[in-house]
């Protein structure tokens, strides 16, 4: 073999070589994230089935905590919405600004009435949409008092879960959740725990439902009202369960307002 063959091979080797053990390297090695999350996942999630999350949740929320756990619709973010640290940690995770309004989370009916002021709605039409993946949006009570929570603004979306997880958790707490969904801002939806694996280092726990629904759709999230005025709604977002609200908000004869495009 010439000189020029042989360092040919020679160099051909070596790159081979090479190129062996940075693919070992690939196989064998774990993404630094990787161990962060798995370390993460062994101290903060907790299975729903587990017979003292709904306690565990609770005294979470109670002690000024974020976590993270599932809806009816996609997995959420929730704090107390009364305490304004809470709520500040809660726009900080999620990367939100200040001015985009966040929801709140009731266990019942009746409850809307307390913490906003709804009584010029049906009791029938209340009862018809809530519990599901509706949020209504009408002005604040004077319970809800925190200054941090959409701050400049007098109205208020509330929901009342179908999920029994978040509705128990609700009961235990005894007072209102801020809720918002389980992502950074202006990112898709999540319907299971490892798609917002980011955001757990800064959450007090991840509540773990399982994957929710089995479709892109589901992303969608709840739908979003505005039942502020008398007999009048409007679409805030259409969500998964835009059609039968129409329906229903028609049969009660409500009036869509409908915003022309400036």
């Amino acid at each position: 073999m010439s000189g020029v063959r042989r360092d040919f091979y020679n160099s051909f080797l070596l790159i081979c070589g090479q190129m062996r053990l940075l693919q070992n390297m690939k196989m064998s090695s774990t993404h630094p994230y990787e161990k962060i999350t798995r370390s993460v996942y062994k101290k903060h999630v907790i299975d729903i089935k587990s017979p003292d999350a709904i306690l565990q949740a609770a005294n979470l929320l109670e002690s000024g905590k974020v976590i993270g756990l599932p809806t009816d619709t996609v997995y959420g973010l929730a704090c107390s919405a009364n305490d304004p640290t809470a709520i500040k940690k809660l726009y900080d995770i999620k990367g939100r600004i200040c001015t985009k309004p966040i929801a709140i989370c009731v266990p019942e009916v009746k409850d809307v009435l307390y913490w906003g002021k709804a009584d010029h709605l049906p009791m029938g039409l209340l009862q018809e949409l809530l519990p599901g993946a509706v949020t209504i949006v009408v002005k604040k009570s004077h319970y809800l008092d925190n200054p941090f929570l959409n701050p400049g603004v007098e109205k208020i979306g509330i929901r009342v879960p179908k999920f029994n997880f978040i509705r128990h958790v609700t009961k235990q707490f005894k007072a209102p959740m801020a809720l918002t969904s389980a992502n950074f801002s202006s990112q898709k939806s999540t319907l299971e725990i490892t798609e917002f694996k980011a955001l757990w280092p800064e959450l007090g726990a991840v509540f773990d439902g399982g994957q929710l629904g089995q479709s892109e759709e589901q992303r969608a999230a709840s739908t979003v009202i505005d039942l502020s005025e008398p007999r009048k709604f409007e679409i805030i977002r259409t969500g998964v369960a835009i059609k039968r609200t129409i329906e229903l908000l028609k049969r009660y004869r409500f009036e869509e307002i409908v915003k022309r495009a400036t």
